[in-house]
């Protein structure tokens, strides 16, 4: 899933006004294990509970989904996880 270049400039994460980036294959593995695990927690609390096949990600960790090519841009339903950092990509 490749979203256009000019809408990557121009999204921003609604919690935090942060720049986003397409969440490379290892972070969404490492999403969907917690997904699976029970351990990852939406914006308002609630336990994930759908795998993602694509999503956008923060540099402080803040996953957005990808649904049939539309970011989901709430943060309510945002999932939040580790920091980027260099060696996960």
């Amino acid at each position: 899933m490749t979203l256009d270049k000019r809408l990557l400039e121009i999204l921003r994460c609604p919690a935090s006004g942060e720049a986003l980036q397409p969440a490379t294959p290892a972070q969404l593995d490492a999403i969907n294990r917690s997904i699976a695990a029970g351990t990852a927690r939406r914006g308002d609390g609630t336990p994930a509970s759908v795998p993602l096949d694509a999503a956008l990600r923060t540099a402080s960790g803040r996953i957005y989904r990808i649904d049939d090519g539309i970011p989901v841009m709430l943060a309510s339903e945002s999932i939040q996880t580790e920091p980027a950092s260099d060696s996960t990509g």
